[in-house]
């Protein structure tokens, strides 16, 4: 009997979730919440970063085509270099790129030694974050 009681609070414990999830997506709309078990995998154009534990590490091997990204991190550890070869990856599939160089220290000559077509590089040199 008390077995059959903890049953019917389970039951309804998952009817109530069930209920709390339709309203949310009733009020922000599909997508806005999701068991991660009904999520859709979404395959993403990816251009790949040059490191291939780091392709692997991102779990759809490199970054996302197509999109803004921002690599941060403490100073010199890599950060333009990384960025630089995404850059050129790009760049030999047929795409273009853009740098946003807000420290004015691209080094055109070595971003080319790294593969990047500096010809058709856009760059930005903003004077300050705002401006970026």
């Amino acid at each position: 009997m008390a077995k059959k009681k903890k049953e019917q609070k389970e039951i309804g414990k998952v009817n109530d979730l069930d209920e709390i999830i339709e309203e949310i997506r009733e009020k922000f709309g599909e997508g806005a919440i999701m068991r991660l078990g009904e999520a859709k995998r979404v395959d993403v154009d990816v251009i790949p970063s040059g490191s291939i534990s780091l392709d692997l590490a991102l779990g759809v091997g490199g970054v996302p085509r197509g999109r803004i990204i921002e690599i941060f991190g403490p100073e010199s550890s890599g950060k333009t270099t990384l960025a630089l070869h995404i850059l050129a990856n790009a760049q030999k599939m047929g795409g273009k790129g853009a740098f946003v160089d807000a420290e004015h220290a691209l080094d055109p000559e070595y971003a080319k030694r790294l593969g990047v077509d500096v010809e058709n590089l856009l760059i930005s040199q903003p004077d300050t974050g705002e401006d970026a």
